[in-house]
C-alpha cells in the first residue's frame, strides 16, 4: 500500500485530511463520512486498528521504520498532517464563511449528507429484519441527539478526557458530529476554542522569547486542559478503532445500517434553515469566548419560505450533494488504479 501511492494520490491523501479536519471542527458534521465516502475509510480503521501493544513494542525497541511501516505510518501521517493544517486554515476560512454566509454554507453541508446518504446506501444489499433494525435505532439515536439540550461547560481533568475519547467519534463513526456532541456535553468552547487559541497564544510567545506564561495560572489551566483532551482523543481513536474494526468484519451489514442510519438521523442537526441561539447571562447579556465571539447553545429550527434567498440555498445543496458524488467518483478511480 505504501509504495504503490504516487505523488498525486500522497496530496490528495492530504487534501483528505483537510477535508476531514474541517469537517470535524463544524457542529453536525462528521469527518467519518468524508473518510467514507472518499473510499478510504477502512484502510483508515484498519491503520488506526495497528496503533497497538505490538506497536509500542517496535517503538519502545528503537525499531522506528518497522513502526512506520506496521501502523501504515505514511498514509496516517499524510492524514493527520492535513487535518492539522486544516484545523488552522481551512477551518478558520470556514468560520468565516459560517459567520457570514450561514444558510448557504449549512445547505452544502446538508447536501453533502444527502450524497453521502446515496453513496452508502447504492451498493447496500443486503436489506432484512436485522439490518432495518439498526437502521431504525441509527436515525432515533441520530434524530435525538439533535434535539437534546447541551449541558454547563465543565472543567473536570476526567470529564476533559471523556470529551476527548467521545469526540473523535465523529472521526471514526460516520454521521456522529464530535464539535456537535461537545456543544451539547457543554465543553465545544472550553475544548475546540479557548484551549485552542491558549496554545496558539503560548506558541507565538515561545517564539518571541517571552516565557512570561509561565506564572499565567489561567493559560497553564487552558493548556493542561488541551493536554488531557488531547490524550482522551488518542485514547478514543485507537479504542474506537479496534471495536469498530471488529464490528465490521463480523457485523458488516449490521454496521453499515445503523451507520446510514445515523447519517440519516443527522440531518436533522445541519438542517440549514435554523436560527443559532446563543448563551446569556443572568441580566440577559451574551457570553463571550477567548477570541470574543458569542457562545452556541443550540439551534431552533424552522420551515423556509418559498423566496429567493430559499432558491439560492437549494442550489447550495444540490452543490453539496454534487461534490459528494465527485469525491465518490475519484474513490472509484483511485480503488480501480490499485
Amino acid at each position: 500500500m505504501e509504495s504503490t501511492r504516487t505523488l498525486t494520490d500522497k496530496l490528495f491523501l492530504i487534501l483528505k485530511g483537510l477535508g476531514m479536519g474541517a469537517a470535524n471542527k463544524v457542529p453536525g458534521v462528521s469527518g467519518g463520512v468524508v473518510a467514507f465516502v472518499a473510499g478510504f475509510y477502512e484502510e483508515f480503521i484498519y491503520s488506526l486498528r495497528k496503533v497497538n501493544k505490538k506497536a509500542f513494542k517496535l517503538l519502545f525497541n528503537g525499531r522506528f521504520k518497522s513502526f512506520y511501516r506496521y501502523i501504515n505510518g505514511r498514509f496516517l501521517g499524510l492524514l493527520f498532517f492535513g487535518m492539522i493544517v486544516s484545523y488552522f486554515s481551512v477551518s478558520k476560512v470556514l468560520d468565516y464563511l459560517i459567520k457570514h454566509y450561514e444558510l448557504y454554507i449549512w445547505s452544502v453541508f446538508f447536501g453533502m449528507i444527502i450524497g453521502s446518504i446515496y453513496y452508502i446506501n447504492k451498493d447496500f444489499k443486503d436489506w432484512n429484519y436485522k439490518t432495518y433494525t439498526s437502521l431504525a435505532l441509527g436515525i432515533i439515536l441520530g434524530v435525538s441527539i439533535s434535539f437534546l439540550n447541551p449541558a454547563k461547560e465543565n472543567d473536570n481533568l476526567w470529564f476533559v478526557f471523556f470529551c476527548g475519547i467521545i469526540s473523535v467519534s465523529g472521526m471514526t463513526l460516520p454521521g456522529f458530529s464530535g464539535s456537535f456532541i461537545l456543544i451539547l456535553l457543554g465543553n465545544y468552547v472550553l475544548l475546540l476554542v479557548d484551549s485552542v487559541n491558549a496554545l496558539y497564544d503560548t506558541m507565538s510567545d515561545i517564539i518571541r522569547g517571552d516565557l512570561s506564561f509561565i506564572d499565567n495560572h489561567e493559560r497553564l489551566r487552558m493548556l493542561k486542559v488541551l493536554i488531557v483532551f488531547t490524550l482522551g482523543s488518542v485514547t478514543g481513536l485507537v479504542t474506537f478503532s479496534h471495536v469498530l474494526s471488529y464490528i465490521l468484519k463480523h457485523y458488516k451489514s449490521i454496521t453499515l445500517s445503523a451507520i446510514i442510519g445515523f447519517i440519516i438521523g443527522s440531518l436533522g442537526v445541519v438542517w440549514p434553515w435554523k436560527k443559532t441561539i446563543y448563551k446569556i447571562d443572568e441580566s440577559g447579556n451574551f457570553l463571550l469566548d477567548s477570541t470574543g465571539e458569542k457562545i452556541i447553545e443550540n439551534y431552533q429550527r424552522f420551515k423556509p419560505e418559498l423566496n429567493t434567498e430559499t432558491y439560492y440555498a437549494i442550489a447550495f445543496i444540490i452543490l453539496g450533494v454534487l461534490i459528494v458524488l465527485a469525491l465518490e467518483w475519484y474513490g472509484q478511480k483511485t480503488r480501480r488504479i490499485k
